[in-house]
């Protein structure tokens, strides 16, 4: 049995970084998974580029919440609209459909954690890697641009 340290810490700005497929809009940089730290659930900063949205989606089993960091958008989860902005949180309960759209000028940063995983974390690892620029970098970083 391995034992696992009580805690984990690191830098979100030194995270690796993934689109999933090649044309898609967010990206996402990986905080906590399975893989990387052994726990059942998946911790992304996702970043949307203006315009950018996830496409229709839902989790069986898993919640998934959404805390906007910066950035203005919309979300629509079966039918219901819902607005985005920096200081929102947004919790998607299992079977929802959703969709989250950025609609501001600039890139807009979420903070998104799915519990339990369902495999999302494998999906993501699986895509293509992405630098994060020096804005994802300032942003994930707590300074002002």
């Amino acid at each position: 049995m391995t034992l696992q340290p009580p805690a984990v810490a690191k830098q979100i700005s030194h995270c690796q970084a993934f689109r999933i497929k090649e044309g898609d809009t967010n990206y996402f940089a990986m905080i906590f998974d399975e893989e990387g730290e052994g726990c059942k659930l998946v911790a992304i900063l996702e970043i949307f580029e203006p315009g950018g949205a996830t496409p229709p989606n839902q989790h069986q089993r898993a919640h998934e919440m959404f805390f906007i960091l910066r950035g203005e958008g919309l979300a629509f989860a079966n039918g219901e609209q819902i607005e985005l902005r920096a200081g929102t949180a947004m919790l998607i309960n299992p079977g929802s459909e959703h969709v989250v759209r950025n609609t501001g000028e600039g890139k807009l940063y979420s903070l998104t954690i799915m519990v339990p995983d369902e495999g999302f974390a494998r999906v993501i690892r699986r895509g293509i890697p992405v630098e994060l620029d020096a804005q994802d970098r300032a942003v994930i970083s707590g300074i002002a641009v």
